[in-house]
């Protein structure tokens, strides 16, 4: 019995609990903030480089009967193929709270009604800060990361932004929810205009979980770029435009 306790509270605090293996010049570190700990794997190798920052989706925050899950951890590999054939110098991937590594702030609402809380933004701007250091920081969220990531450079205006990038990114949950007809996030924070960085959004043409309708809504034309054929889960060999 107390095996398995012990098992419990190194999956929960301290190891990776969703098995898969990164590239080998990717670390795995593990950063704490005030609320969650964070799950990153980095690649960093030159100090004086910009860093792209890329922040995952929501992940698995319900199963196939519409129930929350346990653990939001993402099955789908969409962000992570994506940073992985980043060929640039300094790249990190980052997890949302909860995903891959726990936290005693763990609980359900933090993937669902949270998911864009205070305290989730918090956590994740912290680990954008301790990552970054003073370093120019590229910013691309995936999915929902693309809300948290937007509503990271609208509450840190002190962090070097160069650009900001969206992939198939959720940039207001209250059209998305309305659009489908769901639940609001009740406990989460939103935007109402876009931050003013230089960005530029990519959506999938075939996307049907964030529909190319509702991009549109926010963005300026001369920062969207249709991604033909393209499924919310799959871009395929994406190359970002990292010019600014």
């Amino acid at each position: 019995m107390r095996y398995f306790f012990v098992l419990y509270i190194l999956l929960l605090f301290g190891c990776v609990t969703y098995s898969w293996r990164a590239p080998e010049e990717f670390m795995y570190v593990p950063i704490e903030t005030s609320y969650f700990n964070i799950a990153t794997w980095q690649k960093i190798t030159d100090n004086s480089s910009d860093i792209h920052i890329y922040i995952e989706g929501d992940g698995r925050a319900f199963d196939s009967a519409g129930r929350p899950t346990h653990d939001p951890t993402p099955r789908g590999k969409t962000l992570r193929n994506i940073a992985f054939l980043d060929s640039s110098p300094n790249v990190v991937y980052m997890a949302r709270p909860c995903q891959f590594i726990g936290s005693y702030s763990c609980n359900q609402k933090y993937w669902t009604t949270g998911r864009f809380s205070f305290e989730v933004i918090e956590a994740m701007s912290d680990a954008v800060k301790k990552i970054a250091k003073k370093r120019n920081i590229i910013l691309i969220g995936y999915s929902g990361g693309g809300l948290v990531s937007g509503l990271i450079i609208e509450k840190n205006p002190e962090i070097n932004i160069k650009k900001w990038i969206t992939i198939a990114g959720v940039l207001n949950h209250s059209d998305w929810t309305d659009y489908f007809g769901d639940s609001n996030l009740t406990e989460s924070i939103n935007m109402k205009v876009l931050p003013k960085s230089p960005q530029v959004h990519y959506a999938a043409e075939k996307d049907k979980t964030v529909p190319i309708e509702l991009t549109k809504k926010w963005v300026d034309i001369n920062d969207l770029k249709i991604i033909q054929n393209a499924t919310h889960d799959d871009f395929g060999t994406l190359k970002l435009d990292f010019s600014y």
